[in-house]
């Protein structure tokens, strides 16, 4: 199973670092989340930096507001992105749970569903090398892969889920192990409904910090600030890995579920958590 390394967003001149420590150990992705209207760097932007200071690993967004963005520019970036690195983008997408990021980017909260099915018809078809009609030509340049890159999609409800089926290569299930195998097996039971042939590639994501006190504390309050417009920020940050014992079982545990990957994602700043991460796997 490949384990991949979620970067933590406090730094964005640091990435450089993590990138070339987790190219040099035994990792698979380099995973960037996404949010409007706070301090993170832009998930598109900031992995392009990251693929061409590297060479084998992959880079993933995890997952990226869709519906915040244009539908012909998103197409455009993720192909240029995917054919410039060879086939390492993974695009990771979602509809986001913030108003504001909404308000924003002027896309209505209620629509963000609805808009990402119509983005996902689009960019495949754009993605194919197919017009994209009422006279306008193609949009270039095609992907690596064809079709377009990988696509992996988040959520919890069945109607986020489903989309894995409809449109999606893989499920990105940022849940603890004790209720991400309910959400794996729905992911199956739609691929296996809309008779798609193999298996949806099956990704699990969980928070970590190694190292000494402070690199804990520090992830901690990253965590908190991070989750809290949940209203249950202290709930999240009681799920945060901080032994190698806890990373080990974790990544066994989601192995026995049949997931593909699991993404150790680090909320604290140090870089030297990925050496820590690599020799405790």
């Amino acid at each position: 199973m490949n384990v991949g390394i979620g970067l933590p967003i406090g730094d964005p001149a640091s990435l450089l670092s993590w990138a070339r420590r987790a190219e040099a150990g035994p990792f698979s992705t380099l995973g960037l989340l996404d949010r409007l209207v706070h301090d993170n760097p832009e998930p598109l932007v900031a992995l392009a930096v990251l693929a061409g200071a590297t060479f084998r690993i992959r880079v993933q967004t995890e997952v990226l507001l869709a519906p915040l963005r244009d539908t012909a520019l998103l197409a455009k970036q993720a192909a240029t992105m995917d054919r410039m690195t060879g086939g390492r983008l993974v695009l990771g997408l979602g509809v986001g749970g913030r108003d504001d990021d909404h308000q924003v980017a002027g896309v209505a909260v209620n629509t963000r569903g609805r808009r990402l099915d119509e983005q996902m018809a689009v960019m495949r078809r754009l993605w194919s090398g197919r017009s994209w009609g009422d006279g306008a030509g193609p949009i270039g340049p095609r992907p690596a892969r064809p079709g377009g890159p990988d696509v992996l999609f988040g959520g919890f409800k069945p109607a986020a889920i489903e989309r894995v089926a409809r449109w999606g290569d893989g499920f990105l299930a940022a849940a603890p192990l004790s209720w991400a195998g309910g959400l794996f097996d729905t992911a199956r039971a739609f691929w296996q409904q809309y008779g798609r042939d193999g298996e949806p590639r099956l990704v699990a994501q969980v928070n970590v910090a190694l190292g000494p006190a402070h690199v804990v504390d520090d992830a901690r309050a990253a965590m908190h600030a991070y989750h809290a417009f949940t209203g249950i920020p202290d709930r999240m940050v009681e799920g945060l890995l901080t032994t190698p014992a806890a990373v080990r079982e974790a990544v066994t545990g989601f192995a026995g579920l049949g997931a593909d990957e699991v993404m150790l994602y680090c909320h604290g700043s140090d870089p030297h958590q990925v050496d820590r991460l690599a020799d405790a796997l």
